[in-house]
C-alpha cells in the first residue's frame, strides 16, 4: 500500500521548506503568490490532504468544549451535564451549551453555531439528527459521545449506559409482579433500538409476547401512543417506557382513561430523574448513571486533546432499576385491570 504524501515531500516538490509550507497550511499573509502557488499545485500533484486535526490541536487553544444536547427541555440532561461539567471545570476548560431542538426549529445547525465559537472539542449529548455535521466536525476537533450510540466514526468515543442491561430489569421486573401484557414504548435511535431488543427478548425468553409501539421521547407523543394502546381491546397491564418523560405522557393518558396506578396499570420509566422521584408521580425508573456518564464523557474529551490519534473507545456504565409506586402486582383476571376503558366502549371506566 502506498504510504501517503508528507508536509517533507510537498516541500521537496515545491523546492521550499516545511516551515514554508506550514505557513500556506496556515493561510498566512506572508507568503508570497509564487510560492503559495508552487506549495499548492505539489500539494495536488501529490493528492496530499492537511490532518486539521492536527493543525487545530497545535494552535492556539480556547479553552472550551462545546456541548450539544438534543432537547434541553429532558431533565434526563440535569445530572449528565452536572457530571461533565465538573470534569471539565477541574482542568479549567468551560462548556459553551447548544440546544439542537431549539436551532433545528429555525433551521440553523448546533454543531455549525459550536464551530463558530472556535471550541476545542465536542461533546454530543443524546441521539440527534445532526449526524453528518459531527461527522464533518470530528474531522477537525475531537468529539465525544455522551448517552447515545450515534453516528459510528473511526476515533470518536461512546459513554453511555448500558441499555440492554436496564431494559431487561425493568422487564424482568414486570414480569415478577405476574404481568404478561407487557408493552414498550420505544424511543428512536441506536439507544431505543437497543432497549427494545432487550425488552423483546426478555419477553420471549419468558413465554411472553412481547407488544411495542412507537412513542417517540415527547410527553405528547407517549400519551398518543399509550392512549392507543390502553383503548384497545386488550390493553396491556404494564408499560415500559423508553423514558420517564414518555413513561408521565404515560401516566397522562392513564388518569383520563380512568385507570388507577398501579391497581389497574403498572409504569416503568428510565433515566430516574428527579420527575420520577416527585411523590405523587414516584415512577419505577431505571437508573442509567447520568452523572457518571458526564464524567467519564468528560475525561475522554479531555484526554482527546493531547492524544487525538486514541482509538474510539466504549465506555458503558451500569445501570440499576429504582423501585417505586407505580408499579405494582399485575390485577387479577376479572377485577378493575380487564375493566372497558373509555373509548372501548359506551360503559364507564372501573376504578382502582
Amino acid at each position: 500500500m502506498a504510504t501517503k504524501p508528507t508536509i517533507r515531500d510537498v516541500a521537496s516538490a515545491a523546492g521550499v521548506s516545511k516551515s514554508l509550507v506550514s505557513l500556506v497550511l496556515q493561510g498566512s499573509a506572508n507568503v508570497s503568490e509564487p510560492r503559495r502557488r508552487a506549495v499548492l499545485d505539489a500539494m495536488e500533484q501529490l493528492g496530499y490532504r492537511p490532518n486539521r486535526l492536527a493543525q487545530r490541536l497545535s494552535g492556539p487553544r480556547s479553552g472550551t468544549i462545546g456541548v450539544m444536547l438534543n432537547d434541553i427541555r429532558n431533565p434526563w440532561f440535569v445530572e449528565l451535564l452536572e457530571g461533565l461539567t465538573a470534569s471539565l471545570h477541574s482542568a479549567g476548560v468551560s462548556p459553551v451549551l447548544a440546544d439542537s431542538y431549539t436551532d433545528n426549529r429555525v433551521g440553523r445547525s448546533s454543531v455549525e453555531t459550536l464551530l463558530e465559537q472556535r471550541i476545542d472539542g465536542l461533546v454530543v449529548v443524546g441521539t440527534t439528527v445532526e449526524s453528518a455535521a459531527i461527522e464533518r466536525a470530528a474531522q477537525s476537533i475531537p468529539v465525544v459521545l455522551a448517552g447515545t450510540r450515534e453516528p459510528h466514526l473511526p476515533g470518536v468515543d461512546i459513554v453511555v449506559n448500558n441499555d440492554d442491561a436496564g431494559a431487561r430489569q425493568a422487564t424482568e421486573h414486570l414480569l415478577s409482579l405476574g404481568h404478561r401484557r407487557i408493552a414498550h414504548l420505544q424511543g428512536p435511535g441506536e439507544v431505543g433500538k437497543l432497549r427494545r431488543l432487550s425488552f423483546e427478548r426478555t419477553m420471549n425468553d419468558s413465554g411472553m409476547e412481547p407488544m411495542v409501539v412507537s412513542g417517540g421521547v415527547s410527553e405528547e407523543s407517549a400519551y398518543a401512543a399509550a392512549g392507543r394502546l390502553l383503548s384497545s381491546a386488550e390493553r396491556p397491564t404494564a408499560i415500559f417506557a423508553y423514558n420517564d418523560i414518555a413513561c408521565i405522557g404515560a401516566l397522562s393518558a392513564a388518569d383520563d382513561l380512568g385507570l388507577s396506578v398501579p391497581q389497574d396499570l403498572s409504569l416503568v420509566g428510565y433515566d430516574n430523574t428527579y420527575l420520577a422521584k416527585i411523590r405523587h408521580l414516584s415512577l419505577t425508573s431505571v437508573d442509567n448513571g447520568n452523572l457518571a456518564v458526564g464524567v467519564e464523557a468528560g475525561k475522554f474529551i479531555l484526554e482527546r486533546l493531547t492524544a487525538p490519534e486514541l482509538p474510539g473507545r466504549l465506555h458503558q456504565v451500569p445501570s440499576q432499576l429504582q423501585v417505586r409506586g407505580s408499579s405494582g402486582d399485575a390485577p387479577v383476571r376479572g377485577s378493575s385491570g380487564d375493566a372497558p376503558v373509555r373509548g372501548s366502549s359506551g360503559d364507564a371506566p372501573v376504578r382502582g
